[in-house]
């Protein structure tokens, strides 16, 4: 096995290993400094800049401002020495707007701003990867396209027409992955040891759509509820009659996670709220029940406005499932047991309610998201996701560097 990894695609791999090995310091450091300045959604301007200094500086052909409706993404070109396949590789940039917990000294420097989601470890895991690859351009048969998505928490409204879009979404339809013929992401994984990876066999993760409902009354007096519109009781019922349509409306047998997040009125208590806001996620795998879902709650919604005298607007931010593809597995498989050994790699079968949007990339190449390992119990690096105390054993930086290393390299040698 040791031959065969170090004659992949002609590359020496050992050797762009130790030149990772000996650059570990500098990937923990990278990671901690994003660490320390995170931004949210599509305001990335700072990391976004770093990122493409760091590209330019190992090399690589860069790309600023890409995405058709934000224009905040980034992307690193490797062109190989030999023409061959394009393997885009993508990592996300945005953080959470989570007040820290940890007293590290990295914590956040952003007060009610935190890379909760890992990343910057997913930054600093594909930045490491291209500094590797850099190093051994000439021997690539292909094109290796680096990724830096904003936004893959949540969306915007797009400035041009008002659609509620991720990062993903926006920089897939700047055509980013229409070259692609594999297409690859990362995702740290607090329930996995580090050493360790897994991947789903093929359902990864839900499509996660978030709706934003707005209704519209009439502000009043308590004393005179028939002079007024109350969009706080269209709310409230939306709310209760909502999720009992949802759960009547879909298969029992399909899984279907459906919860509200936010709900906010009126603005004193005796006066009739004029307007009223609600929010929430439903999360899917069909297709067809993300569809029905959705309207499901537009008739819900108007239905609840007409009753007390208002309207309502909703937004939508459409979720796709991530769905991997079975030859990219297998390739994810084979890379992972020579980084990290075979009893050290995972098949997963039960998928995941989390929503990704490295789903949209999927819809353009086939590819999977690969889960890397980074809990350390002894160290008490146990938190979730998402959590004001999440952290990551750091040594599954370079890990992961060296499996994006191993899996292009496979991926450029494969006929």
């Amino acid at each position: 096995m040791e031959h065969e990894r170090e004659q992949t695609a002609g590359i020496d791999l050992p050797a762009v290993w130790r030149l990772l090995d000996e650059r570990e310091e500098t990937w923990i450091s990278l990671r901690r400094a994003f660490h320390r300045d995170p931004e949210i959604l599509f305001e990335v301007n700072r990391t976004a800049a770093r990122v493409a200094e760091l590209l330019t500086g190992y090399g690589l052909e860069v790309r600023e401002r890409v995405g058709r409706h934000f224009g905040k993404g980034v992307v690193g070109v490797l062109h190989g020495g030999r023409p061959g396949q394009t393997i885009l590789l993508r990592a996300d940039m945005d953080a959470l707007p989570i007040r820290e917990a940890a007293a590290s000294d990295y914590r956040s420097e952003h007060e009610g701003a935190m890379h909760a989601c890992g990343h910057d470890a997913h930054m600093a895991m594909l930045l490491a990867a291209a500094y590797g690859l850099a190093s051994c351009r000439k021997r690539l048969a292909g094109t290796v396209l680096f990724v830096f998505q904003p936004a893959e928490e949540g969306a915007a409204p797009s400035p041009t027409d008002g659609v509620l879009r991720s990062g993903g979404r926006d920089l897939v339809e700047d055509g980013v992955a229409d070259e692609a013929s594999l297409a690859i992401a990362f995702h740290v994984w607090p329930w996995l040891p580090v050493g360790q990876m897994a991947v789903h066999r093929k359902e990864a993760m839900a499509a996660s759509t978030h709706f934003q409902v707005v209704f519209r009354g009439r502000s009043g007096h308590h004393g005179s509820p028939h002079l007024a519109a109350d969009a706080l009781l269209m709310a409230a019922h939306f709310a209760v009659e909502a999720r009992s349509a949802v759960s009547a409306a879909v298969d029992p047998l399909a899984p279907v996670a459906f919860a509200f997040g936010k709900l906010e009125a009126g603005t004193v208590c005796n006066a009739i709220a004029e307007s009223a806001e609600v929010q929430g996620t439903y999360r899917t795998f069909e297709e067809d029940a993300v569809q029905r879902i959705r309207s499901l709650l537009e008739r819900c919604a108007v239905a609840c406005a007409d009753r007390f005298g208002g309207t309502c607007e909703l937004r939508f931010r459409m979720g796709k499932a991530l769905i991997n593809d079975g030859e990219a597995v297998k390739l994810a498989l084979l890379a992972g047991e020579r980084v990290f050994g075979a009893e050290r790699v995972q098949v997963l079968d039960q998928p995941s309610m989390a929503g990704e949007d490295f789903a949209y990339y999927l819809d353009k190449a086939p590819g999977a998201m690969i889960l890397i390992g980074v809990r350390n119990e002894e160290r008490g690096i146990v938190h979730p996701l998402h959590h004001p105390s999440f952290d990551l054993d750091e040594r599954a930086l370079t890990l992961g560097a060296k499996l994006y290393v191993q899996l292009v390299a496979d991926a450029l040698a494969a006929p």
